[in-house]
């Protein structure tokens, strides 16, 4: 599948410029496919990331959590047994 690539320009720390190449020869690749492959590691992980919250703020409003306080009971209750569900 053809994906039309478009072109950018950014800026970059010299540092960060010098590790990707270091990167990118050792793994055979240029910069611009280790970037694209960095950026979709990213976005994909941001992505699981907001999955998980978004899971995390349905358990919590089921358990009535509004805030850390309101975990840190149930963790309480549940270490001493207080709690049976």
């Amino acid at each position: 599948m053809y994906m039309q690539a478009q072109t950018f320009n950014i800026s970059l720390p010299r540092d960060l410029v010098y590790r990707a190449d270091l990167v990118a020869k050792r793994e055979y690749r240029n910069r611009s496919e280790l970037i694209k492959e960095a950026l979709r590691s990213y976005l994909q992980t941001r992505e699981n990331l907001g999955r998980i919250f978004e899971a995390g703020a349905r358990a919590a409003k089921k358990l009535g959590i509004k805030n850390e306080d309101g975990v840190y009971k149930i963790m309480e209750e549940y270490r001493h047994g207080v709690r049976s569900s």
